[in-house]
């Protein structure tokens, strides 16, 4: 597979398509095309404020389709990636009732359906299939609004793209379900290296069977688009012949999968067009209209968002996405477009590629502000700049205005939860911080201005309010100037936004430029109830446990009904440290603490057994024992555990006595979060700490 010499940016263009549809359509998801046309009119630009909601939304979409895409890198970027890989990872990944999916329960909700018949061993794909769980469920939309990644790793290859949308598909969908699929994540890979919509169309169709309903059906659009001029006369033949009386279930794949092919044929190449038309059409239009628009995305790139829309800056390359792997819920465009690339330069054979050595935020993509937004009002403007990079070819450029001598502006991006985001409706934000006490921020910034500079973060503090903290303040030169600022001890408070904080000397306007922002080290946190009415210290853990509140004397109460139940914080940058946790057991059948841990299904943990052992597990596609030990334990004890992980040597310690010690050289586990683990029963902990190894 050659790799286009544009790939990274169209790949960038696929994602901000991607969830600039999916923003689009969200706000009248399920509204009919008559209901559209008389409530908002023609959709020519973001409704959301109309409709009273945010414009930036967890979402099923986009949480799926850079979810589920996370199978290639978790089995080595293997070509061969199996159904029942890709099914593993819906459990790895995937919080029961909580995370990514539509919880609409067993023969109503294809996706819950698929993932129960996970839960209960039914790999895929026949988890998905149409034998076991009939045709009308097996032939909803979901597998076509998950698969844009799929075609996104493999650029000019149509055939492998259609392969893998197949296999990735079958998880939870069969029949036309899967050809619908198919034809999208073929033309997404064909488009970086052809730009005609009917050669695309030609290349996808001749990739599934030609006796299927999605097959015929494109063929009649193709037929009307040539008689009729007008899109609502194609929009009502497709009601007609493929509405949704002539299929059963909630949200089935043909009809919606037709307006697809309407508005890319109709709207003639034109991003605001074709995206006008998809949703102004009605039925599930922000999955319609992501995947519309993240085709148009990598086929005309980035131009595909210029004219009289602005329709990235209210976006901001902000996305969130809600999994078992809370430290990656907070992300950007940028952050994922260059994870879909690295995946595709892994299946050529490719070296990964990390600008500015592996920044956060390094802004190397034209328009790119990694949700960087001005915190200055009308005197302080954001914007993406060639150039004032030591080691790239963009920054970020931060101008000021008219600030008189002593005034400071500001700027800021996410790293937790957002105040909009709190109470959120639909799917809920469920995430980590990405950034912790004891980790150093550093960035990069030049100005020929008479500025300082100083790096702030907000975290959240009594109640659900911010409260603001930064480092020293450094006057800035027109070379360059590091800034370095380890941050403090919150308390166990959760970090919500970080960024810089620009003081004017003497007065007037100018420009910052920040190269790039990161941080790296290891966390140095005490994580346990503050008692000072903080209430978000409680949402920077992912639960999957089945604890129905935080109503206890404990910091953390867990229980397990059935089965095992983590609750989890940090993030894959954590690799080497010690995590302690005082550890309280009532009726479990196993209790103790994880580290690494990469999701549901991938950690490590030491385990207080009911049988008088304390076991060193491995849990990686199964449960593994390392080692064990006995150790006589007693219901309402507290032992204080400890685990410490470094490279690949493992040592675990209870009441400070070394018990578990291992070494092991599988590289899979190397890096990830902390848990708490409770196995079929209940347990406590008033404090979890974690540290650098000293």
């Amino acid at each position: 597979m050659n790799i286009p010499q544009d790939y990274i940016e169209r790949t960038y263009a696929g994602v901000l398509g991607k969830i600039i549809g999916v923003y689009l359509g969200r706000p009248f998801e399920g509204w009919f095309y008559d209901r559209i046309m008389r409530e908002l009119g023609e959709i020519t630009g973001y409704v959301h404020d109309k409709l009273n909601m945010p414009l930036i939304v967890t979402d099923d979409d986009i949480s799926g389709t850079f979810t589920f895409l996370r199978a290639l890198p978790d089995y080595g970027n293997s070509p061969d990636i199996t159904p029942q890989q890709i099914g593993q990872s819906w459990l790895n990944y995937i919080v029961e009732n909580k995370t990514i999916l539509w919880w609409g329960g067993l023969g109503n909700s294809t996706e819950h359906t698929a993932y129960l018949r996970l839960k209960q061993g039914i790999a895929a794909p026949r988890s998905g299939s149409i034998e076991l769980n009939s045709q009308v469920v097996a032939e909803q939309i979901g597998s076509q609004i998950f698969i844009d990644g799929w075609g996104m790793v493999n650029p000019g290859d149509p055939e492998r793209a259609a392969d893998f949308a197949r296999r990735a598909s079958s998880v939870s969908h069969d029949g036309e379900a899967i050809y619908g699929a198919q034809v999208i994540a073929a033309m997404e890979a064909q488009a970086y290296v052809e730009r005609d919509i009917n050669v695309l169309l030609n290349t996808a169709t001749k990739l599934i069977p030609n006796n299927s309903v999605i097959y015929r059906m494109i063929n009649d659009i193709r037929e009307w688009h040539a008689e009729f001029r007008d899109w609502h006369d194609t929009r009502e033949q497709i009601e007609q012949h493929y509405g949704y009386d002539k299929f059963g279930g909630n949200c089935h794949m043909v009809p919606n999968h037709g307006l697809i092919i309407m508005s890319l044929l109709h709207g003639e190449d034109d991003f605001n067009q074709s995206l006008m038309m998809v949703n102004t059409a009605g039925w599930d239009t922000d999955c319609n209209s992501g995947n519309v628009g993240c085709l148009l995305g990598i086929k005309n790139g980035l131009a595909s968002f210029e004219g009289n829309t602005d329709w990235r800056g209210p976006v901001a390359d902000r996305l969130y996405l809600p999994t078992g792997e809370g430290g990656s819920a907070i992300s950007d465009a940028i952050i994922e477009a260059y994870k879909v690339v690295n995946i595709g330069h892994a299946l050529a054979g490719i070296e990964p590629i990390a600008p500015k050595n592996g920044a956060r935020f390094h802004f190397e993509m034209p328009g790119s502000v990694q949700g960087f937004q001005s915190k200055g009002g009308d005197k302080l403007r954001v914007e993406n700049v060639i150039g004032h990079s030591s080691s790239g070819t963009r920054s970020l450029g931060l101008h000021y205005y008219d600030l008189s001598a002593g005034e400071v502006v500001q700027v800021a991006t996410l790293t937790f939860i957002p105040p909009e985001a709190i109470d959120m409706k639909g799917y809920r934000l469920l995430a980590c911080p990405t950034l912790y006490p004891g980790q150093t921020v550093k960035v990069k910034l030049s100005s020929s201005a008479n500025v300082q500079a100083r790096i702030i973060i907000s975290y959240y503090g009594v109640g659900q309010s911010l409260v603001q903290l930064g480092g020293e303040f450094v006057t800035l030169t027109a070379e360059v100037s590091e800034l370095a600022w380890q941050i403090p001890d919150l308390k166990g408070l959760p970090v919500a936004e970080v960024g810089l904080e620009l003081k004017a000397l003497q007065g007037g306007s100018g420009s910052v430029y920040l190269d790039y922002l990161t941080w790296d080290g290891e966390p140095n946190i005490r994580l346990m109830n503050p008692n000072d009415g903080s209430q978000m210290w409680k949402r920077a853990w992912v639960d999957s446990t089945d604890s129905p509140d935080w109503q206890y004397p404990e910091s953390y109460r867990l229980i397990q009904n059935h089965g095992t139940g983590l609750l989890m914080q940090g993030t894959r940058q954590w690799r080497n440290y010690r995590v302690e946790a005082d550890v309280t057991p009532h009726m479990a059948e196993a209790a103790g603490i994880a580290v690494r841990v990469q999701g549901l299904e991938r950690y490590y943990a030491m385990l207080l057994r009911r049988d008088g052992k304390v076991e060193l597990v491995k849990v990686l596609d199964g449960e593994q024992v390392m080692a064990s030990a006995p150790f006589e334990w007693s219901f309402g004890g507290t032992y204080v555990m400890t685990l410490e992980v470094q490279d690949s040597h493992i040592r675990g310690w209870i009441d400070g006595r070394l018990v578990l010690e291992i070494t092991d050289d599988e590289t899979t586990l190397m890096d990830g979060a902390v848990a708490l683990v409770c196995r079929e029963g209940r347990t406590g902990t008033q404090c979890v700490s974690v540290s650098p190894i000293s």
